[in-house]
């Protein structure tokens, strides 16, 4: 199976179309249709049904599609870092990240990177723990920030300075923004929001008892989606402070929770790793961030 066949089929996958795959590969038409036959012919499996005007996946093709992707991603990463090799002034970095205000400090890192390096280029994903580090075991990631404890038997890490502060936000003005802080019994039979990671893994914790008092009304992998229906008052988003803006005139207030909830931030990367020449320096200068 050639990583080229798997790039035509990904391009016929995504339009839906022959035609239209082949001329964003360059490609005949002819060529095209034999590669993909070829193709099914190997696996022996059927991975298209063809109607008059568009190509459907199978559950076969749709299975394949998944592993394609992973597949072709990690074979554009091993080439670039092996273009990189020799570069000392840039490279390719990916990195999967939880959300936190600390992410700046690895900004500040790649900022410093960036200018001993011109040619650096890096890639983001964003996500939460499992999500990031699904990708880094699968080699699509350098790096990956986490909000648990990272498993000491798979990863090499730098934890974060600080804590980041668990908390409610609120629209201004409701009765609850009067308190300085949010107790579980405060929060009983409100529609609330919140990630499932922290609805599960830290909230359900903090509330003991009360944890069953507490209503999702949704999950939201992202701070500041949650926080707009927050501000449309469809509820009440746990999230962590300085995610999202909070200012005199924003329409929000965050008040944290007590007793106080703090989750620890991890940079990590996998334990045995070769590191290319770009991430050993982008390490270097993270350990000395993160080290304030």
């Amino acid at each position: 199976m050639e990583i080229r066949t798997l790039r035509y089929f990904l391009a016929v996958a995504r339009e839906e179309n022959m035609t239209r795959a082949a001329e964003l590969l360059h490609v005949t038409q002819p060529t095209l249709s034999k590669a993909l036959r070829s193709l099914e012919d190997e696996l022996g499996k059927k991975l298209f049904l063809r109607h008059s005007f568009r190509i459907e996946l199978t559950e076969e093709g749709a299975l394949l599609r998944d592993r394609a992707e992973d597949l072709v991603s990690m074979a554009d990463k091993i080439e670039k870092e092996f273009l990189s090799l020799d570069d000392l002034t840039g490279g390719e970095l990916y990195f999967g990240l939880a959300e936190s205000y600390q992410i700046r400090r690895l900004a500040r890192g790649l900022r410093a990177l960036k200018d001993l390096c011109p040619g650096l280029h890096y890639h983001i994903t964003s996500g939460d723990t499992e999500q990031v580090t699904e990708k880094l075991d699968r080699g699509l990631l350098d790096f990956a920030v986490i909000c648990e404890t990272p498993d000491a038997r798979k990863y090499e890490s730098i934890p974060f300075p600080e804590g980041d502060r668990f908390g409610l936000l609120l629209p201004e003005g409701d009765p609850l923004a009067q308190k300085e802080r949010i107790r579980a019994a405060d929060l009983a039979g409100l529609p609330l929001f919140a990630s499932a990671q922290s609805w599960e893994k830290d909230i359900a914790p903090w509330a003991k008892d009360r944890f069953r008092d507490l209503k999702l009304e949704g999950s939201f992998r992202l701070a500041y989606n949650g926080s707009l229906f927050t501000l449309e008052r469809l509820g009440y988003l746990l999230t962590l402070e300085r995610l999202v803006n909070t200012a005199p005139g924003s329409g929000l207030v965050f008040r944290p929770l007590e007793p106080e909830l703090k989750l620890s931030f991890y940079l990590i990367w996998n334990k045995y790793q070769t590191f290319t020449p770009i991430a050993e320096r982008f390490l270097e200068i993270m350990r000395r961030e993160l080290a304030v």
